[in-house]
Protein backbone atom coordinates (compact mmCIF):
# COMPACT_ATOMS: atom_id res chain seq x y z
CA UNK A 1 0.00 0.00 0.00
CA UNK A 2 1.52 3.58 -1.07
CA UNK A 3 1.46 6.59 1.14
CA UNK A 4 -0.92 8.35 -0.77
CA UNK A 5 -3.52 5.13 0.07
CA UNK A 6 -2.84 5.18 3.30
CA UNK A 7 -3.86 8.79 3.49
CA UNK A 8 -7.16 8.20 1.27
CA UNK A 9 -7.97 5.52 3.44
CA UNK A 10 -7.37 7.44 6.67
CA UNK A 11 -9.29 10.44 5.36
CA UNK A 12 -11.94 7.86 4.08
CA UNK A 13 -14.05 7.62 7.87
CA UNK A 14 -15.93 10.75 9.12
CA UNK A 15 -14.61 9.24 12.91
CA UNK A 16 -10.94 9.84 11.89
CA UNK A 17 -11.90 12.93 10.45
CA UNK A 18 -12.86 13.82 13.32
CA UNK A 19 -9.96 12.88 14.98
CA UNK A 20 -8.21 15.29 12.90
CA UNK A 21 -10.53 17.89 13.78
CA UNK A 22 -10.24 17.94 17.34
CA UNK A 23 -6.44 17.59 17.07
CA UNK A 24 -6.19 20.55 14.80
CA UNK A 25 -8.19 22.56 17.19
CA UNK A 26 -6.06 21.48 20.31
CA UNK A 27 -2.91 19.47 19.86
CA UNK A 28 -1.44 17.25 22.05
CA UNK A 29 -4.69 15.22 22.90
CA UNK A 30 -4.57 11.90 25.43
CA UNK A 31 -6.40 9.19 24.23
CA UNK A 32 -8.74 9.55 27.25
CA UNK A 33 -9.18 13.20 26.33
CA UNK A 34 -10.05 12.24 22.67
CA UNK A 35 -12.24 8.86 24.07
CA UNK A 36 -14.86 11.87 25.82
CA UNK A 37 -15.48 13.65 22.48
CA UNK A 38 -16.19 10.23 20.65
CA UNK A 39 -19.63 7.74 21.33
CA UNK A 40 -17.56 4.67 21.22
CA UNK A 41 -15.15 3.02 23.41
CA UNK A 42 -11.78 3.39 23.90
CA UNK A 43 -10.63 0.53 22.39
CA UNK A 44 -12.58 1.73 19.15
CA UNK A 45 -10.97 5.67 19.09
CA UNK A 46 -7.21 4.00 19.70
CA UNK A 47 -8.23 1.65 16.42
CA UNK A 48 -8.80 4.56 14.61
CA UNK A 49 -6.00 6.39 15.89
CA UNK A 50 -4.00 3.44 14.42
CA UNK A 51 -5.22 4.51 11.40
CA UNK A 52 -4.35 7.79 11.87
CA UNK A 53 -0.54 6.78 13.06
CA UNK A 54 -0.11 4.45 9.83
CA UNK A 55 -0.68 7.06 7.59
CA UNK A 56 1.83 9.78 9.62
CA UNK A 57 -1.39 11.80 10.10
CA UNK A 58 -0.95 11.68 13.27
CA UNK A 59 2.25 11.82 15.61
CA UNK A 60 2.17 10.22 19.33
CA UNK A 61 4.75 11.44 21.75
CA UNK A 62 5.00 9.49 25.33
CA UNK A 63 4.90 12.08 28.19
CA UNK A 64 5.49 10.35 31.53
CA UNK A 65 2.80 7.39 31.14
CA UNK A 66 0.41 9.27 28.49
CA UNK A 67 0.63 9.21 24.86
CA UNK A 68 0.22 12.74 23.37
CA UNK A 69 -1.09 12.83 19.87
CA UNK A 70 -0.09 15.34 17.51
CA UNK A 71 -2.09 15.88 14.27
CA UNK A 72 0.41 16.41 10.86
CA UNK A 73 -0.59 17.96 8.45
CA UNK A 74 2.26 17.09 5.65
CA UNK A 75 0.74 14.09 4.33
CA UNK A 76 -2.37 15.83 3.72
CA UNK A 77 -0.62 18.84 1.98
CA UNK A 78 1.34 16.39 0.29
CA UNK A 79 -2.37 14.75 -1.15
CA UNK A 80 -3.27 18.42 -1.89
CA UNK A 81 -0.42 19.33 -4.06
CA UNK A 82 -0.29 15.52 -5.96
CA UNK A 83 -4.35 15.20 -6.80
CA UNK A 84 -6.35 18.67 -5.96
CA UNK A 85 -4.20 21.63 -7.16
CA UNK A 86 -3.14 20.21 -10.34
CA UNK A 87 -7.23 19.45 -11.42
CA UNK A 88 -7.91 23.30 -10.25
CA UNK A 89 -5.29 24.93 -11.68
CA UNK A 90 -6.09 24.59 -15.31
CA UNK A 91 -9.35 25.33 -14.22
CA UNK A 92 -8.97 28.48 -12.76
CA UNK A 93 -6.52 29.89 -15.77
CA UNK A 94 -9.15 29.08 -18.13
CA UNK A 95 -11.46 31.22 -16.04
CA UNK A 96 -8.53 33.92 -15.51
CA UNK A 97 -8.27 33.64 -19.56
CA UNK A 98 -12.33 34.04 -20.02
CA UNK A 99 -11.88 37.37 -18.12
CA UNK A 100 -9.41 38.49 -19.74
CA UNK A 101 -10.77 37.68 -22.68
CA UNK A 102 -14.02 38.87 -21.76
CA UNK A 103 -12.76 42.40 -20.43
CA UNK A 104 -10.56 43.02 -23.71
CA UNK A 105 -11.97 46.55 -25.74
CA UNK A 106 -13.10 45.34 -29.19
Amino acid sequence: MTDDDRVFKALADPTRRFLLDLLFRRDGRTLTELERELEMTRFGVAKHLKVLEEADLVVVRRQGREKLHFLNPVPIRLIHDRWIDKYTERHVTALVDLKNALEEPE
